[in-house]
């Protein structure tokens, strides 16, 4: 069985980032500076200070505690990683439509006019277009060699698999940091919790009025650890299952493209079988 040489698809357009720990650092600046300078505001707090009462819900999201910080870095990680995500998987979907390019490419196979197909996937760009391309390549290489027609289809569908593994890193990238984040986000605001109820019950068991302050502290922490935890992780579940759900469209456009082009070649070449 010959081989065919599926060269590595083009690469059009943004990437995504590679160096994810880039972005981590610097979510998590941006939620240290948040908490310091926006939630720790002296005018969100009684008398300007920040042992007194808080005034507001950003007063009293900045008595979480130093878990806070921590929960909204996760947080910023996931807008961060979400924002590299929209723009890295819409330059793999390319320039146009992916359902109408997928539609447009059929027809052109059906009417086995590889040159309008091609043409179709040079001005779409993208990843699926890629594979397309590296299929059309094999396409016209098992037409020129000497083989069993299911030896050539077979080579078909090998490049066919070739090229999505290939392109397949670009769209998942990062897509592991983000699913992390999902039990990440829970653990943290469990742990804060856990934190601000240590200090509501040494609060009680000291005993007296004087430390009611530290009892209403603790619970306060307790309850804002537990609420930013919960919204950071219902935010990386949205986010994942979004670009989870962008991701196989793109795959089973791929496959759908694949699948056509392997059997046209079978239907266009009856007689080698």
């Amino acid at each position: 069985m010959a081989a065919t040489s599926t060269a590595a698809p083009k690469k059009q357009g943004f990437q995504g980032v590679r160096h994810a720990i880039i972005i981590i650092i610097c979510a998590f600046i941006v939620g240290i500076c948040f908490y310091l300078f926006f939630l720790g505001n002296p005018n969100n707090f009684a008398n300007g200070d920040h042992e007194g009462h808080p005034l507001n819900m950003l007063g009293t999201v900045y008595k979480g505690g130093w878990v806070v910080p921590i929960i909204l870095g996760l947080l910023c990680t996931v807008i961060a990683m979400s924002v590299e995500r929209i723009i890295a998987i819409s330059a793999c979907s390319g320039k146009g439509n992916v359902t109408k390019f997928t539609e447009n490419v059929k027809a052109a196979l059906r009417n086995a006019d590889i040159a309008k197909a091609e043409q179709l996937c040079n001005a779409q760009q993208g990843s699926v277009a890629n594979v397309v391309l590296a299929d059309l390549k094999a396409y016209k290489e098992m037409e020129k060699v000497n083989l069993k027609l299911k030896e050539k289809v077979s080579n078909i569908t090998n490049a066919h698999e070739e090229a999505t593994a290939l392109e397949m890193p670009t769209l998942t990238m990062n897509l592991p940091i983000i699913a992390t984040i999902v039990t990440l986000g829970t653990l943290t605001a469990l742990f804060g919790t856990v934190l601000g109820m240590i200090r509501s019950f040494a609060a009680l068991a000291a005993g007296g009025g004087a430390d009611s302050m530290a009892l209403s502290t603790g619970i306060s922490e307790a309850l804002v650890n537990t609420a930013s935890g919960i919204a950071t992780s219902w935010v990386s579940v949205v986010a994942y299952n979004y670009f989870t759900n962008k991701i196989d469209k793109l795959t089973y456009a791929m496959d759908e493209i694949g699948y056509t082009i392997a059997h046209t070649f079978e239907d266009k070449h009856p007689e080698e079988a």
